[in-house]
């Protein structure tokens, strides 16, 4: 059985919390009285027995118990469904940590479902008490504090994806160029990123969806809070579009400075090797069984050995003054 929490409110004020989910249609028969229940892992019996009391769709139900729901929010005729993602970057092993929340939503109730303890509702119970005041407008509020703290944690991953690949773009012009592992490890930040633009990018249409005039279940008063969100997520949006050129430029300059880097050896290594062939030549030449001009003389010596150090040190002049060397 997962654990929950529970929470009641009254005209604006917390009445009760920590009650159990089968008391939930009592607090809800009270005037004036929205209720939120968080499920932490919960058992699909529980689940299916809240939704039973409270009315919640089938299909609803079975994307909160199934696995790696994509951010949407889904229309039922008494009340939204909403499936979001908080994240965190694991930049030890190159991955983006998911933690998925999903929500049913309706004027009275907020009902929040997760896998585990990852995504911490103590933070978004904080958000709530710091503006007590706004509680009265309602369930949106709830939920707003919700998408505020998820939306936080966008601004941190995208913190983190942006302070690593500033470190990478620096180091592929270092001196020594990146390991195997290094780019393995690179590869699966990579990964992580695209991962991250997936989730974030539907969250600007469930939060544009939320705050439809004419289907919306946010106050009034709440629209400038709920256009606060939207405008966060679209900043994110914008981040990780720019933080993916960024990549993709890295992964250009780095394939130009290792071709660069291996034309250097190419050059270096073709340098020697005709440094070292024409001493050979001359040797070879001038060893053959075969008369020629000055051989068994002394001054044919002397041309052989000025050639076979002459010709060697001409060409690495010729090319240091070319930058192969």
């Amino acid at each position: 059985m997962g654990r929950t929490m529970t929470r009641s409110y009254r005209k604006g004020t917390v009445a009760d919390e920590g009650f159990a989910v089968s008391k939930v249609s009592e607090q809800l028969g009270q005037a004036d009285t929205i209720v939120w229940v968080d499920l932490c892992n919960p058992d699909p019996d529980q689940l299916h027995e809240l939704a039973a009391e409270l009315g919640l769709h089938e299909l609803a139900v079975e994307d909160a118990l199934g696995p790696h729901q994509r951010p949407k929010l889904d229309r039922y005729s008494t009340h939204l469904f909403l499936s979001t993602h908080a994240v965190r970057v694991d930049t030890g092993q190159g991955k983006l940590v998911e933690i998925e929340i999903d929500a049913f939503i309706s004027p009275q109730w907020l009902i929040t479902v997760r896998e585990d303890d990852a995504f911490s509702m103590q933070a978004v119970v904080q958000r709530w008490d710091r503006s007590p005041d706004l509680v009265a407008d309602g369930v949106g509020f709830l939920l707003y504090g919700l998408l505020d703290v998820v939306v936080d944690s966008y601004f941190d991953a995208v913190q983190v994806f942006d302070d690593y690949f500033d470190e990478i773009s620096e180091e592929i012009f270092s001196e020594h160029p990146l390991e195997p592992g290094q780019q393995r490890h690179w590869f699966n930040m990579r990964r992580a990123l695209v991962r991250f633009h997936r989730l974030a990018v539907p969250m600007r249409e469930a939060v544009s969806s939320l705050m439809r005039r004419e289907q919306s279940a946010v106050a009034e008063n709440l629209y400038p809070y709920f256009q606060d969100v939207y405008d966060h997520i679209l900043r994110i949006s914008e981040s990780s579009d720019s933080l993916r050129d960024l990549v993709s430029t890295i992964v250009e300059t780095n394939l130009s400075v290792r071709d660069y880097r291996e034309n250097l050896i190419v050059k270096k290594v073709s340098s020697w090797a005709a440094i070292i062939a024409v001493p050979a030549l001359i040797t070879g030449y001038f060893g053959m069984n075969v008369p020629f001009p000055g051989t068994q003389e002394p001054w044919g010596a002397v041309v052989s050995g000025l050639l076979v150090i002459g010709a060697p040190i001409g060409l690495y002049v010729l090319f240091r003054r070319r930058n192969w060397l």
